[in-house]
């Protein structure tokens, strides 16, 4: 094995092992900011709106966040489900904004979940 070869095993190896030191809501958190994140953006809440925002994108990543936001929230804490439920509801609301033919009630992104968002 030549040392780059066994340089990059090593890496791969110690990022396996760190995550298994990660506490659960620390994952959770993450990947619901991850997200978060890339749904802002598909509804146009970035730096270039025209080129960026993709409402079929942005119900994808509504509909995984409310589905693990709802799905995790009694293991959260209050403190945690508090803050991605508001995250949650802003990119809801943000998506309704940016959508010329909105949804009917309880049928916008994510709502399958939260239940109807005004």
């Amino acid at each position: 094995m030549s040392d780059t070869q066994h340089s990059h095993a090593f890496t791969e190896n110690d990022a396996a092992r760190d995550i298994a030191d990660v506490p659960a809501i620390e994952v959770i958190n993450t990947v619901a900011v991850h997200l978060l994140s890339a749904a802002a953006v598909k509804c146009g809440l970035a730096d270039d709106p025209e080129s960026q925002l993709d409402l079929d994108e942005a119900r994808k990543l509504i509909n995984a966040l409310a589905g693990l936001v709802t799905a995790s929230a009694p293991d959260l804490g209050d403190q945690h489900a508090r803050a991605l439920r508001d995250g949650l509801r802003s990119v809801q609301l943000a998506f309704r904004e940016a959508s010329a033919i909105p949804d009917a009630p309880g049928q916008g992104a994510g709502e399958k979940w939260t239940g109807p968002v005004n």
